[in-house]
């Protein structure tokens, strides 16, 4: 493979740029959406309320990416609401001969899906234009040759069809995102990489104090490909490079595009390197038949969604990777996070994955981050990924919490902290520690990392202790002398150096929710203006389909039953497992007798209602869901309005028919 690729011809775009077409300005109002896409140009001032915070699940709904191919470029915007309408329709954009895409803050949050830039790359866009971009949506549009750019003073250059230097996308970028824009992409440098013709810059940064994400990352640097070293003596935020993956997994939504682009620009009988480091999951859509609507089973969708099943599994066979597939029974092995931080993850490793919450198993002591289809994609070829150090942020929780409360309050109150909602904590490593986050097991660390990525963070990661060692020696059977000397080797050095502290006193903090439209509305309850009526509750997802999180559904419902409760008569409450090993604990424990005596619906692991695709997801705009889950932007887990809380929470809320904190007879600190 790699000598084919050597031969390859390919080279750098030409120095200046010239962009013919118009500019889609994605504003909060319907009318002047319609009118744009009806053919009128809109003169840009600063009275146009540009639209902030456009999530990709906004730019590509999810049953978007059933498709894989060019046909996405009839898609793009098709979720963007504009004030309470949706004025995109299929085939839109590309017919209104659109080169460039403007947007506020925050553009690209969310899933990784790299469906989102190259649906709008496949319908004419060529430039992205935003005050502030997302980190994986922004190196998705570099990946796939989208520019991007926060100069606002691009869009009457573009207008008059002015060519503007390539050097203007690539000022104050680090080498290697200069050279993958000037080749156009992620491929046709990494062609150039193997050929010698683009340069592999490695750290020279000399030792210091280092975070333990920087330690991690350091010792997983490229240092040489071709003689095969790896690791340097440090790194510093701002460094560039190329790191070697211990782990890199893919799940149905996105390997379909990858494989693709393997066997297009690669070639269909090529292998992948080293196919025993690579995990794939069919974990999304498993429950799909039993939520989709019929106009949308009117479309194909249902088929459509079939083929990315197909097609992941018959390149997995093809290419001998493991796949974590569906079960008999129904449902899936397990959700790719759950099982990568059940069964895979250790400390001080770096684990790659096609999904913004792969931070999850950062609660194991290793850095896990989320990277899109074409760096997956490559890694399949070259073993590595880019990184640009980051920064790192230390969130410390101190301070002894309530019994109600539970490290997704932790999470609630650090998304609405002020330092992370003015966006500077966007694309930095979140490290958590405190005697609070010390407390915690693994399973409740991990609903903390995985929520690095409604923070926006390149990842989350909390250093290895005793808990940790626990863990493998409870779950894994490893050694326990040899898991405490693991996690011991892994810890941030004295004198490293953080780019803020976050402050959080537990014992301050009672059980929160975050309102409906995003995660960082987090409120305490308390504190609710008045009763919100509960139609849906949902406990499940990667970030509450653990262990713990199954403890605390069974203590809630537990002490119910006893006083001769149930689940509200007008409450549908369902408990979906993160893995079949979770379930066969509930099993064990006999929280799948309470769970059932309780009203509750027992789900066989699966995203499921999280992305909208089974059981727990709202079918009407009326319906209110309290859930468990990560994120709540508009449209991600159906029509309905959906507010955050901890699995404590959802299960007191699902029996009393409102949103209401679990309240115990006795809540001592702890």
């Amino acid at each position: 493979m790699i000598e084919s690729l050597r031969k390859r011809s390919v080279e750098k775009r030409p120095a200046r740029m010239a962009f013919k077409g118009r500019v889609l300005f994605l504003v909060d109002d319907a009318s002047q959406m319609k009118r744009q896409l009806d053919g009128e140009d809109l003169p840009w001032s600063g009275e146009l309320r540009l639209r902030d915070e456009i999530s990709t699940d906004e730019i590509t709904p999810a049953y978007i990416c059933y498709h894989y191919d060019e046909k996405l470029g009839d898609f793009p915007y098709l979720g963007l609401r504009a004030g309470e309408e949706f004025p995109v329709k299929p085939g839109s954009v590309r017919a209104g001969g659109f080169v460039a895409s403007v947007a506020g803050k925050r553009r690209g949050k969310g899933s990784s899906r790299e469906a989102s830039p190259y649906a709008e790359m496949c319908a004419g866009i060529r430039l992205v234009v935003a005050e502030s971009i997302e980190r994986i949506y922004k190196q998705n549009c570099q990946n796939l040759g989208l520019l991007v750019s926060t100069d606002f003073g691009l869009i009457e250059r573009v207008r008059r069809g002015e060519e503007i230097p390539l050097e203007e996308f690539t000022r104050g970028e680090d080498d290697i995102t200069r050279q993958i824009v000037e080749y156009g992409g992620l491929f046709p440098y990494n062609v150039a990489r193997l050929q010698g013709k683009a340069t592999s810059p490695v750290p020279q940064t000399p030792p210091r104090p280092m975070t333990l994400a920087e330690k991690i990352l350091a010792r997983h640097m490229v240092a040489d490909r071709a003689a095969g070293r790896v690791g340097v003596a440090a790194v510093k935020p701002g460094d560039a490079g190329f790191v070697q993956c211990d782990i890199r997994f893919s799940h149905e939504y996105v390997t379909p595009m990858a494989a693709i682009f393997f066997e297009s620009l690669v070639g269909a009988d090529e292998k992948v390197a080293d196919p025993a480091s690579i995990l794939m999951f069919r974990d999304h859509l498993t429950f799909l038949e039993k939520v989709m609507p019929l106009e949308r089973r009117k479309m194909g969708l249902l088929d459509l969604a079939d083929t990315l099943m197909k097609k992941q599994a018959a390149f997995a066979a093809k290419q001998g990777v493991r796949l974590h597939g569906e079960v008999p029974s129904g449902g899936s092995e397990g959700i790719c996070h759950s099982i990568i931080c059940q069964d895979y993850a250790l400390p001080g490793q770096v684990i790659v994955g096609t999904d913004s919450h792969t931070p999850h198993s950062g609660a194991m002591g290793c850095i896990a981050f989320g990277v899109g289809t074409t760096d997956i994609f490559n890694s399949w070829i070259t073993k590595d990924v880019r990184v640009r150090v980051p920064e790192t942020v230390r969130v410390e929780v101190t301070g002894r919490r309530a019994a109600n409360v539970t490290a997704k309050d932790f999470m609630l109150a650090v998304l609405s902290h002020p330092y992370v909602r003015s966006g500077k904590a966007l694309a930095k490593v979140i490290e958590y520690g405190g005697e609070a986050v010390s407390s915690l097991n693994v399973d409740e660390r991990a609903t903390m990392t995985n929520m690095a990525a409604e923070v926006g963070g390149f990842t989350g990661i909390v250093a290895p202790d005793g808990r940790t060692a626990d863990f493998l020696a409870e779950v894994r059977g490893m050694d326990r002398a040899e898991a405490r000397r693991l996690c011991e080797a892994w810890q941030p050095d004295p004198g490293a150096e953080y780019a803020e502290t976050i402050r959080i006193d537990a014992s301050k903090l009672g059980p929160m929710v975050a309102t409906p439209g995003d995660p960082g509305n987090g409120i305490s309850i308390t504190s609710m203006a008045g009763p919100v009526k509960v139609d849906i509750a949902y406990g499940g997802s990667c970030t509450a389909g653990k262990r713990e999180d199954m403890d605390m559904y069974a203590r809630v419902l537990r002490e119910a039953v006893a006083r001769g409760e149930r689940v509200h008569a007008e409450v549908e409450f369902f408990i979906q497992f993160g893995s079949q090993e979770v379930k066969e604990y509930c099993r064990e424990k006999g929280y799948i007798e309470t769970f059932e005596s309780a009203g509750a619906k027992i789900l066989d692991p699966s995203c499921g209602a999280c992305i909208n695709a089974g059981p727990g997801a709202s079918t009407r705009k009326e319906q209110v869901t309290v859930s468990a889950q990560n994120r709540n932007f508009p449209g991600r887990s159906g029509p309905g309005q959906v507010y955050l809380a901890s699995p404590l929470t959802v299960a007191a809320s699902a029996l009393a028919g409102r949103i209401v904190a679990y309240e115990p007879e006795k809540a001592p600190v702890r």
